[in-house]
Order: structure tokens, then C-alpha cells, then sequence
């Protein structure tokens, strides 16, 4: 069967409207070729040992598994992520904390940055590729996650990173940041979302947080403080509905230039604060 029509195949047995796209990602990675190349040699026969793999892949995903997580691998901020079941997938909106974080690190000088939560490292590598002279410590309570950002951290060469395993700022011992950041989980225990697409297949503990979402952001608000130097900054991700409240948790517990940034939706996405 050539390219083509294998691709078109595919797009018909898969759901939603991202159907082609996804398609040519499996058909990519069986066949560990570009975009490009797949345009370009639409008329090219595939054949039948790398046919079946990639319809066994395609089934995978009809069956709702995530992209990310059969070919291994998720773009973020101009990284090439390794990702497993062990970690959320980054996400598009998550680039939103990365570009104000790197608003508030200077680019030449030094300063500390710490990333709670890391998973796959998305948000600490960015930050540390952009901001080579800063030093960044990625944590995370999952070993298995840590895992996952380190072996990133090696693949990609950056050597400004460093790992502490640890249940939010537990992990920071009694070091000072100038940045602290984090993407934790947000949504409400009983949130029916969970139980759709690809949430089903990510660690429940890296998206859910208590009746109403916050509890890992309370934790954070509260205990950021005795981690940030003076001027510091706070930065986290939240849901597209806690803006309000995570603006006040923030003031209750005296930060200043409080403030909440909207993703490219519109919707209001990622919170901070400063230590006066």
C-alpha cells in the first residue's frame, strides 16, 4: 500500500480533528522519516512488516491511548521531550509559564531557579537551555519521573540542571531561589474529564489535587515563601477557572504584584506573585 493511502486510512479509523495529523506522527515514527518526506513520497509503497506496525499503533490510539505516549516523544518550546506513562505530557498552554518566568531571569547574569513538579522536565528545560547561565533545580515526589527529566536533561546537554526527589518545596531543603515555578496538578477529584481522552492515561497524581483542585497549590503558596529570596518570584499554572482564587491565596499570604496571564484561548492560565 503506498503512503498516501495508508495516511488516509489511518485518518478515516481515528476520532476527532486531529485525525491526520496524528496519523502522519505513527506513520513518521515507524517509518523514522519527516513531514516532508511523507509529502513528498505520498506515492512510495510501504511494505507489509512496517504496514502492520504502523496499524497496530493506529489502533492503539483509536482505542484512545495518547500520541505522545506510543512514539515516546512530545515537542515543547523548541525541545524534543522523551515522555512515558510515568509523567503528564506537556502541553502547548504550559509554554505560557516558561515565557513569563524567562521575563523575570536575567539572561546575563547568574540566578537560581527552582521547577516543583518537573515530570518530564519540560518547564526546568526550557528554562535552563534559554537561560544557560542560570542554575535550575527540577524536583518531583515520583523517582519515575525524575527519571524521565534527568535522562532528558542528559539527552538534550544541559548542564545547568539539577535533581531533587520530594513532595513540593520538601525538596528544597533550606536553599533560596530567585524564581520558583511550578505546572501542578489542578483539576477537582471528581472532575468527569478524568475519566475522558488522554487523561485517562496520565498519572492521576500529576492532574488532580482535592475536592477543588488547590491543594497542591495551597501547599505551594504557602510554604514558597521560606524558599524565595527577597524580590523573589512565584509562577504556576492553574485552571482556566481559579484565577480568582489562586489571586487570592496569593495576597492572603502576603505576596506582591499579584497577577494572572491569559493562554492564547484567552483563558486564564498561569498566576505569580513576588516576596516585597
Amino acid at each position: 500500500m503506498r503512503v498516501g493511502d495508508l495516511l488516509a486510512q489511518a485518518t478515516r479509523a481515528l476520532p476527532g480533528p486531529d485525525a491526520r495529523r496524528e496519523a502522519a506522527l505513527l506513520l513518521r515514527h515507524v517509518l523514522d522519516v519527516s513531514e516532508a518526506w511523507l509529502v513528498a513520497h505520498a506515492d512510495d509503497t510501504i511494505d507489509a512488516g512496517r504496514r502492520a506496525a504502523f496499524e497496530a499503533l493506529v489502533a492503539r490510539r483509536a482505542k484512545g491511548e495518547p500520541v505522545a505516549y506510543i512514539v515516546g516523544v512530545r515537542g515543547f518550546h523548541d525541545l524534543e521531550l522523551e515522555v512515558t506513562r510515568d509523567v503528564l505530557i506537556p502541553r502547548p498552554e504550559t509554554e505560557l509559564l516558561v515565557e513569563l518566568a524567562l521575563q523575570r531571569i536575567p539572561a546575563d547574569t547568574g540566578c537560581t531557579v527552582a521547577d516543583l513538579g518537573t515530570g518530564s522536565g519540560a518547564v526546568a528545560l526550557a528554562i535552563a537551555k534559554a537561560r544557560p547561565l542560570a542554575r535550575v533545580v527540577a524536583t518531583d515526589a515520583s523517582a519515575a519521573a525524575l527519571q524521565v527529566a534527568r535522562a532528558n536533561a542528559e539527552r538534550l546537554g544541559l548542564r545547568n540542571v539539577g535533581f531533587a526527589q520530594g513532595d513540593w518545596c520538601v525538596a528544597l531543603g533550606d536553599a533560596r531561589f530567585d524564581v520558583i515555578v511550578s505546572n501542578p496538578p489542578y483539576i477537582a477529584e471528581g472532575d468527569p474529564h478524568l475519566r475522558e481522552g488522554d487523561l485517562r492515561f496520565e498519572p492521576r497524581t500529576a492532574l488532580a489535587s482535592g475536592a477543588d483542585g488547590l491543594d497542591a497549590i495551597r501547599v505551594i503558596v504557602r510554604d514558597a515563601r521560606a524558599h524565595l529570596r527577597e524580590g523573589g518570584w512565584l509562577l504556576f499554572e492553574h485552571g482556566f477557572d481559579q484565577g480568582a482564587d489562586v489571586r487570592d491565596l496569593l495576597l492572603d499570604h502576603s505576596y506582591v504584584e499579584v497577577f494572572t496571564r491569559q493562554d492564547l484561548e484567552g483563558r486564564e492560565r498561569v498566576s505569580g506573585g513576588r516576596i516585597a
